[in-house]
């Protein structure tokens, strides 16, 4: 079994262009809300909760991500809880708010991760491994934690598989 830092040297190798890095940081969470939307229904309310396939999905993330880190595990949920949270009160709305706001967030979460592999030169990680679809979030999020000078060991260890990016370097100089 893939341990955390196998799953992400995984998918830093195929982001390490600043830009592209930066790109994940808007283009993953809109996709990530995007299906969580898009999934949400059919659904229905139980004890003050929305049962949807969204919910089922996010279980199954959560399960992963909480075997792979427990600290970015618990992140992963609350943050994937967050996107439940959202997407139940779209789901609520007309068909046509509730599929416009999925598809519009998806296909514009899209195009910004394509202009940053544009940048990286380098086509995304899902294309040869599917999980990099699950990862990818986790990604997201992990980046969030090294920028703010989290998780160094973790994030030492990814860049002694697969090299600095332009922004280790920079926050590294100063």
């Amino acid at each position: 079994m893939k341990t955390l830092t196998d799953h992400l040297t995984q998918y830093a190798a195929y982001h390490r262009d600043q830009r592209n890095i930066l790109s994940h940081f808007i283009g993953i969470p809109l996709i990530v809300v995007a299906v969580t939307i898009l999934l949400s229904r059919p659904g229905f309310e139980l004890l003050g909760l929305w049962l949807s396939p969204a919910m089922l999905t996010a279980l199954a993330a959560s399960a992963f991500y909480l075997r792979l880190d427990l600290r970015f595990g618990l992140l992963m949920v609350l943050l994937l809880g967050l996107c439940l949270w959202a997407a139940a009160s779209l789901a609520l709305q007309s068909t046509a708010v509730w599929l416009s706001s999925g598809i519009g967030l998806f296909v514009i979460g899209w195009i910004i991760q394509f202009v940053g592999h544009y940048y990286e030169g380098r086509k995304p990680a899902f294309v040869d491994d599917v999980m990099g679809l699950v990862v990818g979030p986790l990604f997201v999020a992990a980046e969030a934690a090294f920028l703010l000078g989290l998780r160094k060991e973790v994030e030492q260890a990814i860049v002694k598989r697969v090299g600095p990016t332009g922004i280790r370097e920079k926050t590294a100089s100063n």
